[in-house]
């Protein structure tokens, strides 16, 4: 599975696209895939389409692999979406420009949050806008450490505040869709009250990777000090994990992390 964060570096607040899936084919490369999936979900124009000025994408690099405990590997690819033209001072917001087709069936809401705070504890001073964030600074973040991976893992969890920016949701759902965007649209429903999104899992640990990297800066938490996964990957790889056909319920074990430790 490919994973894509997108960061428009002039943005206020900074904001990421995470969009993700698997390739169509063996030749795919990870940003293509990254791209296509974009363009699937949210609307952004593929690798091979031109974007409307004065946007383009810049493609920075691929992270290290993550594993998942369903036994999905993700590879994140880091973008720069510019959405200003020096040359020609046209500035434009990428949530009203290309945010505008989103697919209901895997998109509930796209909303945006700053890139550096996924490096800090708290809400960090966003203007004069403040005053609006629901809560207290310290609700922006908490995290733990859990026993995966036949060593310790930081699980993130981000709480982005949403009543200060904008909230795009998809235009069209079928009656099969359940997502909190359904339910936060009927009054009667506890989530038509939401006032943050939870970031949390291998989402946040890839967004704060990212961040580490974008700013050249450690986290104020405490935060697994490697990258990705690349090393129990190749481990399982020898014990022959990673198959084309495998069951919905055969979940990567403790028992199989041991083992593959003491290759």
């Amino acid at each position: 599975m490919i994973l894509c964060c997108f960061f428009d570096p002039f943005a206020d607040p900074g904001q990421a696209a995470l969009p993700g899936g698997k390739a169509d084919s063996a030749e795919e490369t990870p940003f293509q895939t990254a791209r296509r999936e974009a363009f699937e979900e949210i609307g952004l124009a593929n690798i091979n389409q031109p974007l409307p000025s004065p946007f383009w994408v810049e493609h920075l690099c691929e992270l290290p692999a993550n594993l998942a405990r369903t036994e999905l590997v993700v590879r994140p690819c880091v973008a720069l979406l510019h959405s200003y033209d020096e040359k020609t001072g046209l500035d434009a917001d990428p949530e009203e420009a290309l945010m505008s087709q989103l697919d209901a069936k895997e998109v509930a809401a796209v909303f945006s949050g700053p890139f550096h705070n996924f490096l800090v504890a708290k809400d960090e001073p966003r203007g004069e806008d403040d005053h609006d964030l629901p809560g207290i600074p310290t609700d922006w973040y908490n995290g733990s450490w859990t026993n995966w991976n036949a060593t310790w893992w930081r699980m993130h969890h981000f709480f982005v505040p949403i009543t200060n920016q904008k909230v795009t949701k998809p235009k069209q759902r079928d009656n099969d869709q359940a997502t909190a965007t359904t339910m936060a649209e009927d009054e009667e429903s506890p989530l038509h009250s939401l006032e943050r999104y939870r970031v949390f899992g291998m989402t946040a640990r890839i967004l704060v990777d990212a961040a580490r990297v974008a700013y050249d800066q450690e986290p104020e938490f405490e935060h697994d000090r490697h990258f990705g996964d690349e090393d129990m990957i190749d481990r399982l790889k020898k014990l022959g994990r990673f198959s084309e056909v495998r069951k919905p319920t055969d979940e990567l074990t403790k028992q199989m992390f041991e083992k593959a430790m003491k290759l």
